[in-house]
Order: structure tokens, then sequence, then C-alpha cells
């Protein structure tokens, strides 16, 4: 790998999450300068709520430029479960219910591309309509030969995992898909739908969130890169990605790892 990704480590989630509204909001900023949008691809699990905390909160007097302007904003899903939308395991009902509900009026309302839930028994198909929505947004597959997200926020799993790309799956060696079917599932829900690697890497920026103390091992694993946690879904967002990639850790989960940190964005 060239450069290395960045780490930025703070005491506290709410710190983390001040800090990942900067990074956000430069990245919107530098999108709008590129097309006037702001395409975003997300994951679940605890990001949607951290996410919410840096987005919602904004100073009484705040320049309208230096907030995230939703209305510009096109989100869809790093990955999917195979579930309907107010499903618990959705990943779109955990963004609805933590940030899409609660957006302020003024700022707008993004564009967002759930699943289409027609194809619920066919995970195949459904990754197939999802990638076509890429499609509709990126330009055909034939003139893009890869969709180049500007930002794409990610977790990690404490196996390493992200989006619905496992350690040891198949689907990280998948390099002709934007969108992948796993039936397979090591983690339930089994059936899902996933963006690729080569996606995820071709991003203009990748940020990883990642909290608490339970992550420090697997974070060791990664960050330290030995032959393990190179191999891991995460280590190899960090080989492609190199200097794209940031990761936003509060101190518990970084706490023993030996990686250089940065000070600032």
């Amino acid at each position: 790998m060239g450069k290395q990704p960045n780490l930025y480590s703070f005491p506290t989630v709410d710190e983390v999450a001040a800090h990942l509204r900067t990074y956000v909001l430069s990245c919107q900023k530098a999108a709008f300068q590129r097309h006037d949008a702001f395409k975003v691809a997300v994951s679940g699990g605890s990001l949607p709520a951290t996410l919410a905390k840096a987005l919602l909160v904004a100073g009484a007097n705040e320049d309208p430029s230096s907030s995230p302007q939703f209305s510009k904003w096109e989100i869809f899903f790093a990955d999917e479960r195979a579930v309907p939308l107010d499903h618990e395991d959705s990943n779109y009902g955990l963004l609805k219910k933590d940030l899409l509900d609660k957006i302020p009026e003024e700022q707008g309302t993004p564009t967002v591309h759930p699943i289409n839930v027609k194809h619920l028994e066919d995970t195949q198909e459904l990754a197939d309509q999802y990638q076509e929505a890429l499609m509709s947004s990126f330009a055909s597959k034939d003139s893009v030969k890869i969709p180049v997200f500007d930002l794409i926020l990610l977790g990690c799993g404490p196996d390493g995992h992200t989006c619905s790309l496992f350690p040891g799956h198949e689907l990280l060696r998948e390099s002709d898909a934007w969108v992948a079917a796993i039936e397979d599932s090591p983690k339930p829900p089994a059936r899902r739908i996933t963006l690729t690697l080569p996606v995820v890497t071709h991003a203009h920026h990748i940020a990883f969130v990642a909290t608490g103390g339970g992550k420090k091992d697997i974070l060791k694993k990664i960050l330290e890169a030995d032959d393990e946690g190179r191999s891991l879904p995460c280590g190899l967002v960090n080989e492609g990605g190199g200097e794209k990639v940031s990761w936003f850790t509060d101190s518990a989960a970084v706490e023993g790892v030996s990686f250089p940190r940065r000070g600032s964005l």
C-alpha cells in the first residue's frame, strides 16, 4: 500500500461525532464543487446513531453553507438485509429512525435509495435491482466502470467485517459487480446485499466509525496490519483506499493500538 489511512481518536463518542461532522461537511463541500450533489453510502449498526449525533446538532448562528444541505444529498446503503423496510434488521429503517425522520425541514430532504422490497425472496434480483439504481445515478455501467461515491461511511464488526463483506468470504474477490448478493452471512440475517470491495475503495472518501472497548482487539489487528489484519475486510479497505480512508474512534477502541494518531482534520 502507498500511504496509510488516517486515524482520528477522541476521548468520548460525543467528540467523535463533533469531528465526524467537520469531516462530513468538508466532504460535502468538495462534492458540491465537483457536481453540486453529495452521493453517500452508509452502513447500519451503531453508525446511524453516531451520524445523527454528528449531523443534527447545529449552532444557533451557523452559516447554512457550513451545515448539511440534505436537499442535495443522495443516500445509498453500503449494505442491506433482505427484510421489509420497517423490520428491526433493516439498515434503511435504522437510518430513518435515527436520522432521516429528525432532519429539520429547513435543511431539506435527501434523496434516499432503499432496496426494492418486491424482490425480497430473490436476493440476486435484489442486488441486481440495487445495481440498476446505482447505474441510474452514476451513469450506465458501460460508460462508468465503477461508481465513485463522494463518501462511504462504514462500521467495523468485531470479526473485522464491513458492509456485508465477511472474513474469508468469496465475495471479497468479486471484481465485476457493483452490488453483490450474499445468502450465507455468518451474522444473521443470512440474506443480504452489499457494495463490493472495488466500489468501496474507489470512493473519494471512506470513513470508518468504531467506538467502544469491544473494538480494540480487532482494531489492533487491522491497524497494526499483521498478516491476519491485512486480509480482513476492513484491512482490505485500508489497503485499497490508503490515505482516502479515515478512522474515527474513541480512546477506548484504540487503547494499546500502535498506529499514529492525527491530531486534527
